[in-house]
């Protein structure tokens, strides 16, 4: 069983995520930054499904390991759905 966390937008990620899921987290950040986004208060949550890191940003925004591919996959939030 692994532990979760949560960490604050623009903190380190856990050292225990893959670094594809490193980067893309770095890259969404960086995007809500470009756009002038406000995240002052925002955190990811990190849980672990079926052992493959989950992360969630506060506005609903999901990075997710697909460790057959080594690849981050992001989904933004989308309120319109």
């Amino acid at each position: 069983m692994q532990l979760g966390t949560r960490w604050a937008v623009g903190d380190e990620t856990p050292s225990r995520l893959p670094q594809v899921v490193s980067d893309a987290i770095e890259e969404v950040e960086a995007a809500l930054a470009e756009g002038a986004t406000d995240t002052s208060g925002w955190n990811w949550t990190l849980t672990w499904l079926e052992g493959k890191p989950v992360c969630e940003l506060d506005d609903g925004t999901l990075v997710e390991y697909d460790p057959d591919s080594d690849e981050a996959i992001v989904t933004p939030y989308d309120d319109e759905d």
